[in-house]
C-alpha cells in the first residue's frame, strides 16, 4: 500500500490541488532516496507576523523561564505557549535609526538593508523571500504573503510610505505583492487558477478524496476528515463574509456619505479579517502548500480603527503616541488584541500532530514591529518567538542582548536561516550569529 501511495502528496479535481497533512500511511516528505522520514524530519516553517507602531513599552516584558516565566501585560495571550516562546531584547536595527519615521524603520525591517531616499524605492530582500527562494521552491506557493490594510504609495519626509506597507521584499527593488482578500489566498493554497469561482474546493476534489481515504489507516482517516473539516469551515466563514460587502483593509472613495443612511446591518469587521487570514496561513502550513509566510496586521503609520474592540475616536497611530508617558487603556487593548492573533496561529499550529510532535513545534512563528513604541523608538526592537524549529530551538527562555556587542537583528536572521540549512556568510548588515540560537 505505501508503494501505491507513495507519490500521492496531493489530492485532484478539476483545475484544483490540495497538498496533503502528515500521514502514517503515505511518506509525503521523502528524502533523495525516496524512503519516508520521520516525525521529526517534517518539514519546518517560518513565518513573520507584523505590528505596525510598536508596543506598549512599558508592558512589554518578561522574566523567569519555562512555566515559570511571567509575561507583561502585552504578552498575557500567549501565557498558555510560554514553554515553545523565546523573547528577544534588546536587539535592533542599525539603518532603521538613520531616518527616524516610520517608513524608513520598516522598509528593512526583514532585511537590515540601507534605504534609498527621496522617493525612489530600494530596500533588500528579506528572510522570507531568501528562505522562500530556496527552502521553499519544493511547495506549491513558496512563499505566502498576506496583509489587513493596503499598501500606501505616498511620500513621506522624504521616504516613499511603501516601505511603510511591506515587510517582504522579493528583491531589493520589488516589495513583494500583498493578498488582502482571504478568498484569493485561500484559492491560491488550493486551486490551480486564482478566481472568485463558485465551486468548493472540496466538492472539486471528492472523488479523488474519496479513492484516498479507502487505502490509509484508521487514524490517518481521522486526520484526513480534521483536516479537510477545517477547510470546509474556512470556506463557509470567507462565503460569510463576502456576503456582507469587502473585509476592511481597503480605501474608501468618499469622505462622506453620498446616499441617505442604509438599513442596519453588519458593519466590516477587522477582527474577522485578522482571523481569515490566520486560518488560511495555518492551513498552508498545515497542507504543506506552503512552508515560509508573512502576515502584516497594521501598516507601520496606520489610522486603522477598531470599532469591534469601541475605539474608534483615535486610530492606531495616534493612539501609539500614548506612550510619551501618559496611560493609555486603549493602547493596551489594540496591543493584546494584536498578540491574540499569534496566540490563535499557536492554538491552531499546537493542535496538530506530525508524529509525537505539532506543527508548532515544526514552525518558527516570529511577532515583530518596527519599533519599540510609537514614540519612533527603534534603539531596541520588541521580538518575541514561538515554536521549537523541528528541536533546533530551545524555547522557555529570555535572550537579553541590550548590553551585549553583537545585537543586530541581523544576526538573529543568520541564525534562523541555518535552521533551514540555508546558510549565509553575510545577511544585511551582520556576517555573526547569535550563538544562544
Amino acid at each position: 500500500m505505501k508503494n501505491r501511495l507513495s507519490r500521492r502528496t496531493f489530492v485532484r479535481g478539476v483545475g484544483v490541488s490540495m497538498a496533503l497533512p502528515w500521514l502514517e500511511s503515505i511518506p509525503v516528505w521523502g528524502n533523495d532516496s525516496g524512503a519516508a522520514r520521520g516525525a521529526s524530519q517534517a518539514p519546518l516553517r517560518f513565518a513573520a507576523i507584523f505590528s505596525g507602531n510598536g508596543f506598549h513599552a512599558g508592558k512589554w516584558w518578561a522574566k523567569g523561564s519555562v512555566s515559570e516565566m511571567e509575561l507583561g501585560e502585552v504578552l498575557q495571550p500567549l501565557n498558555d505557549h510560554r514553554e515553545k516562546l523565546l523573547f528577544v531584547r534588546g536587539l535592533y536595527n542599525e539603518e532603521a535609526l538613520k531616518g527616524n519615521i516610520h517608513s524608513s524603520q520598516t522598509g528593512n525591517l526583514l532585511s537590515g538593508a540601507p534605504l534609498a531616499s527621496g522617493g525612489e524605492i530600494r530596500s533588500g530582500t528579506s528572510i522570507d523571500q531568501v528562505l522562500a527562494q530556496s527552502y521553499g521552491r519544493g511547495t506549491k506557493v513558496p512563499s505566502l504573503v498576506l496583509g489587513c490594510e493596503r499598501a500606501n504609495p505616498s511620500v513621506q519626509k522624504n521616504y516613499s510610505m511603501l516601505y511603510s506597507s511591506h515587510i517582504s521584499w522579493s528583491s531589493p527593488t520589488t516589495p513583494t505583492p500583498l493578498e488582502l482578500y482571504p478568498a484569493l489566498a485561500f484559492d491560491r493554497l488550493f486551486k490551480d487558477t486564482a478566481g472568485f469561482e463558485d465551486e468548493s474546493v472540496l466538492d472539486s476534489v471528492l472523488e479523488d478524496a474519496g479513492s484516498l481515504l479507502r487505502n490509509v489507516s484508521g487514524a490517518d482517516r481521522q486526520r484526513l476528515d480534521e483536516y479537510f473539516n477545517s477547510v470546509r469551515e474556512v470556506e463557509r466563514r470567507i462565503e460569510q463574509s463576502g456576503q456582507r460587502g469587502e473585509l476592511q483593509g481597503w480605501r474608501p472613495t468618499l469622505d462622506g456619505p453620498n446616499i441617505p443612511r442604509p438599513v442596519d446591518g453588519l458593519p466590516q469587521d477587522i477582527g474577522e479579517h485578522m482571523q481569515l487570514m490566520c486560518d488560511i496561513l495555518v492551513l498552508g502550513f498545515q497542507t504543506d502548500a506552503t512552508r515560509i509566510g508573512t502576515l502584516k496586521l497594521i501598516n507601520d503609520s496606520s489610522s486603522m480603527i477598531f470599532p469591534h474592540l469601541g475605539i474608534e475616536a483615535s486610530g492606531h497611530h495616534a493612539l501609539s503616541h500614548s506612550d510619551r508617558g501618559k496611560e493609555s487603556p486603549d493602547w493596551l487593548k489594540i496591543n493584546q488584541f494584536c498578540v491574540e492573533q499569534l496566540a490563535y496561529i499557536a492554538r491552531k499550529l499546537d493542535a496538530v500532530a506530525e508524529g509525537d510532535r505539532t506543527v508548532l513545534d515544526n514552525s518558527i512563528i516570529m511577532l515583530c514591529s518596527s519599533m519599540m513604541s510609537g514614540i519612533h523608538d527603534a534603539n531596541q526592537l520588541p521580538v518575541v518567538i514561538l515554536g521549537r524549529g523541528g528541536g533546533k530551538l530551545e524555547t522557555g527562555r529570555i535572550l537579553d542582548y541590550l548590553d551585549k556587542p553583537n545585537r543586530k537583528i541581523c544576526s538573529l536572521y543568520l541564525s534562523l536561516m541555518d535552521k533551514f540549512g540555508v546558510s549565509l556568510d553575510k545577511f544585511g548588515d551582520s556576517t555573526e550569529r547569535l550563538a544562544e540560537v
